[in-house]
């Protein structure tokens, strides 16, 4: 079983932005971590992994309404940081997933 890359700082342009709230990028932090403890263990079934990224991203969509009461939303910026950590889990753990497939449930 493999485990993540301790040097890779997940979402790292969000919570250099001011833009978006720490606390808030922790959420969509903890989202991505559960989605990786997922992946240490070793799964390579494609279906079962597909179903962890849809559910990590659908709970995404839902934090949308708290950006916004936080005076921030998920938009460019937020999409391609998202998408840009969701490639590097993708490539770290070897799986043959697109990006765009991965957070294909995503509607920000």
């Amino acid at each position: 079983m493999k485990k993540f890359d301790e040097n890779y700082q997940l979402l790292a342009d969000m919570y250099e932005d001011e833009y978006f709230p720490d606390f808030m990028v922790d959420k969509v932090k903890e989202l991505l971590q559960n989605v990786i403890i997922y992946l240490e263990t070793g799964e390579q079934d494609l279906g079962k992994i597909q179903k962890q990224f849809d559910e990590m991203t659908l709970a995404i969509n839902d934090l949308q309404e708290e950006f916004e009461e936080n005076d921030s939303e998920l938009e460019t910026a937020a999409r391609d940081s998202i998408g840009e950590t969701v490639e590097y889990i993708l490539k770290w753990f070897q799986i043959d997933l697109d990006v765009e497939d991965a957070i294909q449930q995503r509607d920000w």
